[in-house]
């Protein structure tokens, strides 16, 4: 408008000058308001930052045992952190991290022993003990072969399932087995806990060997048997931040809640033995 002025007669340089200044201000005003409204502004960036984070998607890849425990802790991180959707994946801990290799997307990664968190190298970040875990043996209720210790699991007509040795509760039913002097020759051998205690509620087998919390977990389904030998095999459980995360801050404000009061009385709950 100044420019369009210049080229009018002297006498109307005044009265545009005057014009000019009262639309600068109304155009100011007019700015002022389309920022507010639209985040886009100095206020309205800092209005959008104190009102609301970005939606985030954390990827939660656990350890099977960690299933009910983790649902529990998952919601209520999400009531406390309503921004983010914790979306969770429960496996065998080997299978997680061989997921992980593979180019799996996580942003955390939890595993039921040391060992198996470890041959994930500098892919987990920071790796922290939230809990340990024992063995027991489960059978059909009432313990119809009344089996008494871990010994019995390898007497003729006792069909008995266990994990996989390459998974952290089948590694741990190894050293009980060792500890004890027995060797148990299993019907199956599973790639998660999950999948023993699947074979024993649903009358596949006579027993199987699976961590406390689990058996806690089945309830009325099974009877529980405890051995001494399963004392000296205790499995600790680590948590960290996968390295290739893309939501290390969600990650982090997820492995407190773990860790805090909240996720430890959740999994004590369950049968999980302390830090």
């Amino acid at each position: 408008m100044t420019t369009q002025s210049t080229r009018r007669p002297f006498v109307r340089m005044a009265a545009l000058a005057g014009v000019a200044i009262a639309g600068v201000a109304l155009t100011t005003g007019c700015s002022s308001g389309s920022d507010s409204a639209d985040g886009t502004g100095a206020s309205g960036s800092a209005g959008g930052a104190s009102s609301a984070a970005s939606p985030t998607t954390l990827s939660v890849f656990a350890a099977a045992s960690l299933k009910k425990g983790f649902t529990e802790i998952a919601d209520d991180y999400m009531k406390a952190h309503p921004e983010v959707t914790v979306k969770l994946n429960f496996d065998g801990s080997s299978t997680l991290v061989t997921q992980i290799k593979q180019g799996a997307t996580a942003d955390v990664i939890a595993t039921a022993d040391q060992k198996t968190m470890t041959s994930l190298g500098d892919q987990a970040v920071d790796p922290q003990i939230f809990a340990r875990n024992v063995l027991t043996i489960i059978t059909a209720p009432g313990n119809p072969k009344k089996i008494s210790s871990v010994a019995d699991l390898a007497k003729p007509g006792v069909t008995t399932v266990l994990c996989a040795v390459a998974v952290p509760c089948g590694n741990a039913a190894a050293q009980v087995e060792r500890n004890a002097g027995v060797d148990i020759t299993p019907a199956s051998e599973e790639t998660a806990v999950t999948g023993v205690v699947s074979k024993v509620t649903s009358g596949q087998a006579d027993a199987g060997l699976v961590y406390t919390s689990d058996a806690r977990a089945a309830g009325s389904k099974v009877a529980t048997v405890n051995d001494p030998a399963f004392a000296s095999v205790v499995n600790s459980y680590p948590i960290a931040t996968v390295k290739d995360s893309t939501n290390a801050g969600a990650a982090a404000t997820f492995i407190q809640e773990v860790l805090g009061t909240t996720g430890t009385g959740v999994l004590r709950e369950l049968g999980f033995g302390a830090k």
